[in-house]
C-alpha cells in the first residue's frame, strides 16, 4: 500500500468537525424535543424588560438597575438552595421562615449580645445547617413526606421567629460589615477587574472543556460558538458594570453611589461554587441520579439517604445566607422577616428559571435567571404603581406558565424519547 493510500485511508476514518449550522440545527432539535433549558426564562426576561422600559423609561436608569440586584438578592439565594431539594423531586416549604429564624439569630447575637459580626454570621449559618439536618433526617430516615415535614416547619419556624423577636420586637442592626452586604458598593475599578476575571475564567473553562472532549475523541462545539459565548458574556458583564458604575446619588458631593452592589459578587461566587459542585463532582452526579430514579441510584451503590439529607442541609444553609442578606437590606430584623411571599417568590424563581418540580432537571443558573424575572416583575409593577393584588395575580400567572412549560416539555421529551 502506498503512502498516499495510507493517508487517504486514515483520513477517511476521521469524522468531520461540527459546523455552526449543524450546531444550531442540533439545538433547535433539542428544543423541539422538549429540552428548553433556560430559554423560556431568558425570553420572558427580555420581553418584561422591554415592556417596562417602553412604559416607564426610568426602568433602565442606573439607580433602578442597581435596585433590581438588591431587591432580588435574598430570593435568588434562597432559590439556589431550593434547587438542590427540587432536583430530588422534594420540596421545602419552610425555607422562607428558615431564613427568618437565621436572621433573628444573627440580630440577637450581633445586637443584643454584642458579639462580632463573624460570630453572628457563623451562628446564623450553623442554625440553618441544624434546621436542614433535622428536616433531612425526618424525610430520609423517618420517611415523612417532605411536604408534610416542611409544612410543619413553616408553621413552627414562624413561631420561633416570634419567640426570638419577643412577640413583635424590631431589632436594629448597626454592624457596618453586615449592613454593607446590601447597602455598599464595590469600587468601579474593582468592578471592572471582577468582570474581567469572570470572563477570563469562563473562557478558560470553555477552552479546557473543548480540549478535554477533543482529547477523548468526543464531539466538540464549533470554535465560533465557543467564541460567541465568551463574547456574549463579556458584552453583558461590560454593559452591566458600565451602568452600575454611573453616579446614582442625588447629591454626589455629599455621598457617592457608584459601583456594583457588594451582594452581586457574593451571588456570583455562590453561583460558580454550586455550579461546579453540580457539574464537576461525584456528589453532583449522585444528586441528579437520585432525582432521576431513586431506586436505580440505590442499586448503583449511591447512599440515597445521605444525598437527600445533604440536599436539605444545603437548602437551609442557603436560606440562612438569604436571611443575612435580607437583614442587611432592611438594617434590622422583625417578625415578618422571611415571611409573607418570600418562599413563594423563591420557589417561583427556581421553577421560572427552568428547574423541574418533578426532579432530576435543573441548574444553578436557573435560580439567578428566575430571580431576575421575579425582581423585574415586582420592580416594574411598582414603577407602574399597580396594586398588590395585581402584582400577586401576575406573578402567579407567570409561575403557572413556567410550571406548564415544564410539564409540556417533559411530555414532549417522553414522546420523542429524549428523556
Amino acid at each position: 500500500m502506498t503512502d498516499t493510500a495510507v493517508k487517504q485511508g486514515s483520513s477517511a476514518t476521521v469524522a468531520p468537525g461540527p459546523t455552526v449550522g449543524s450546531h444550531v440545527r442540533d439545538y433547535l432539535a433539542r428544543v423541539r424535543g422538549g429540552d428548553l433549558g433556560s430559554l423560556p426564562a431568558v425570553i420572558g426576561l427580555v420581553v418584561l424588560c422591554t415592556v417596562f422600559a417602553l412604559v416607564r423609561p426610568v426602568f433602565f436608569s442606573a439607580g433602578n438597575f442597581a435596585n433590581l440586584f438588591t431587591q432580588g438578592a435574598a430570593v435568588t439565594v434562597i432559590a439556589m438552595g431550593l434547587i438542590f431539594v427540587l432536583l430530588l423531586g422534594e420540596i421545602d416549604l419552610s425555607a422562607g421562615f428558615t431564613s427568618g429564624v437565621c436572621a433573628a439569630i444573627l440580630a440577637n447575637v450581633v445586637t443584643v449580645l454584642g458579639h462580632p459580626w463573624y460570630v453572628a454570621v457563623l451562628a446564623a449559618l450553623g442554625t440553618g445547617m441544624l434546621i436542614g439536618l433535622t428536616l433531612g433526617v425526618l424525610v430520609a430516615k423517618v420517611g415523612i413526606p417532605s411536604f408534610v415535614v416542611t409544612l410543619a416547619g413553616f408553621l413552627a419556624f414562624q413561631g420561633v421567629v416570634l419567640l426570638l423577636m419577643e412577640e413583635g420586637t424590631n431589632i436594629s442592626i448597626a454592624d457596618e460589615v453586615i449592613i454593607s452586604i446590601e447597602n455598599d458598593w464595590v469600587p468601579p475599578a474593582l468592578g471592572w477587574l471582577l468582570a474581567g476575571v469572570a470572563v477570563a475564567g469562563y473562557a478558560a473553562a470553555q477552552l479546557l472543556r473543548q480540549r478535554k472532549r477533543a482529547g477523548r475523541g468526543l464531539q466538540t462545539d464549533p470554535a465560533a460558538v465557543v467564541l460567541a459565548r465568551i463574547a456574549g458574556l463579556a458584552v453583558v458583564l461590560g454593559l452591566a458594570v458600565h451602568v452600575l458604575n454611573q453616579e446614582r446619588s442625588i447629591n454626589p458631593l455629599i455621598t457617592s453611589n457608584r459601583g456594583m452592589p457588594i451582594v452581586v459578587p457574593l451571588i456570583a461566587l455562590l453561583l460558580v461554587t454550586w455550579t461546579f459542585v453540580l457539574n464537576r463532582t461525584a456528589y453532583g452526579r449522585h444528586l441528579y441520579a437520585v432525582g432521576g430514579n431513586r431506586e436505580a441510584a440505590r442499586r448503583a451503590g449511591i447512599n440515597v439517604d445521605r444525598i437527600r439529607i445533604s440536599a436539605f442541609v444545603i437548602c437551609s444553609t442557603m436560606a440562612a445566607i438569604g436571611g443575612i442578606i435580607a437583614a442587611s437590606r432592611d438594617r434590622s430584623v422583625d417578625p415578618s422577616t422571611g415571611g409573607s411571599n418570600v418562599l413563594l417568590y423563591a420557589v417561583g424563581a427556581a421553577v421560572i428559571g427552568g428547574t423541574s418540580l418533578f426532579g432530576g432537571k435543573g441548574r444553578m443558573i436557573d435560580a439567578v435567571l428566575g430571580g431576575a424575572v421575579v425582581a423585574v416583575i415586582i420592580n416594574g409593577m411598582n414603577l407602574l404603581n399597580l396594586s398588590s393584588g395585581l402584582k400577586y395575580v401576575f406573578t402567579g400567572l407567570v409561575l403557572l406558565l413556567a410550571a406548564g412549560v415544564d410539564a409540556l416539555s417533559r411530555r414532549r421529551s417522553a414522546a420523542t424519547g429524549t428523556r
